[in-house]
């Protein structure tokens, strides 16, 4: 294992996550990326995008990650900090940050080549430090992706459920497949599953649920879940909205007309909205609505956080709907 700067634990937070960050250079102009001439470089990582809209809506919230001495590990933490989100980083000297490439999409779907094979963030190991962080915060939110990154992150994100078991946080997970990123479909199947059934909210597309579970529908899907033991899940459909299920019902909330400038983001954006408003204690009808104004927003930039709103933003984006 590789030597690192060691990073301090972090206490009192709403919500904690954790996972890799990578330094992604967002094509300035159309076009294969290869003959791409112009970049603009942000940050990247699902987790990091929900820890920064979380922190821009107002919650106390932290980031675990590990990046190397190089500039995109600098940057990373830049942003982070910059963006409000409190940060327990290991530096490590012998792995790098993550590069990712992403094309300009204008409307659609982008290209995103990745980079981050034994990556600084691949390394991401409990610690007592982590441990800490973790058992401070109310809620905890995960995704599939340190699942299938490495054997290092599968373990911290199996130590960070049993930490949420024993100190009472909420989890939400997001499945995020990547099936790129495993070596067997099957595998990536019985593992996210595994994860999932000790989750307290899960927040799949219905395209992956499918893959997960062979169901079809969103209230199949949400019945398999809460029979697993979820008390909430949140089912995404694309351009038909998102439906929310627990055991006292199902609510639907289609999705906000907004000017689709780049796609990704979009889930966690629906993560980012949903969380928020759970941790706020909002009823069932306004934490979808909140979840589905926060997806919509977050696909009107085209940087994945760019569009992610504050308090204020929020509520005039809501307003605006509403008069419509």
């Amino acid at each position: 294992m590789s030597e690192t700067a060691a990073a301090a634990p972090i206490t009192g937070l709403d919500a904690v996550t954790f996972g890799e960050v990578m330094g992604m250079f967002v094509a300035g102009e159309a076009g294969p990326l290869e003959n791409v001439t112009n970049w603009t470089l942000a940050l990247a990582g699902a987790e990091a995008n929900v820890a920064t809209g979380l922190a821009r809506l107002g919650h106390q919230v932290g980031w675990i990650g590990r990046v190397g001495t190089d500039p995109l590990g600098r940057f990373a933490i830049e942003e982070l900090s910059t963006a409000g989100v409190q940060t327990s980083i290991d530096v490590d000297p012998r792995a790098s940050t993550g590069l990712a490439l992403k094309s300009r999409a204008d409307g659609g779907d982008p290209n995103v080549v990745y980079f981050r094979h034994d990556s600084a963030g691949s390394r991401l190991e409990p610690t007592s430090r982590s441990d800490e962080t973790l058992a401070s915060a109310r809620h905890i939110h995960l995704t599939g992706i340190p699942l299938a990154l490495s054997e290092h992150t599968r373990r911290f994100a199996f130590r960070a459920l049993d930490i949420a078991k024993e100190s009472g946080a909420t989890i939400s997970f997001d499945p995020n497949l990547r099936p790129a990123l495993w070596n067997d479909r099957q595998e990536m199947i019985d593992v996210t599953n595994t994860f999932a059934a000790r989750a307290d909210w899960i927040l799949p597309g219905l395209s992956e649920a499918e893959v997960l579970t062979g169901l079809t529908t969103p209230s199949e899907v949400a019945a398999h879940y809460l029979r697993d033991g979820a008390s909430l899940v949140a089912v995404k459909d694309g351009s038909r909205g998102a439906t929310l299920h627990t055991e006292a019902g199902s609510w639907s909330h289609g999705v906000f007309p907004v000017t689709v400038v780049d796609t990704v983001g979009a889930g966690d954006g629906f993560a980012t909205g949903l969380i928020s408003a759970m941790l706020d204690a909002l009823p069932p009808t306004e934490v979808l609505e909140r979840g589905a104004a926060v997806g919509a927003m977050a696909i009107t930039s085209a940087g994945d956080k760019d569009g992610l709103p504050d308090r204020a933003q929020l509520a005039r984006f809501l307003a605006s709907m509403a008069s419509r």
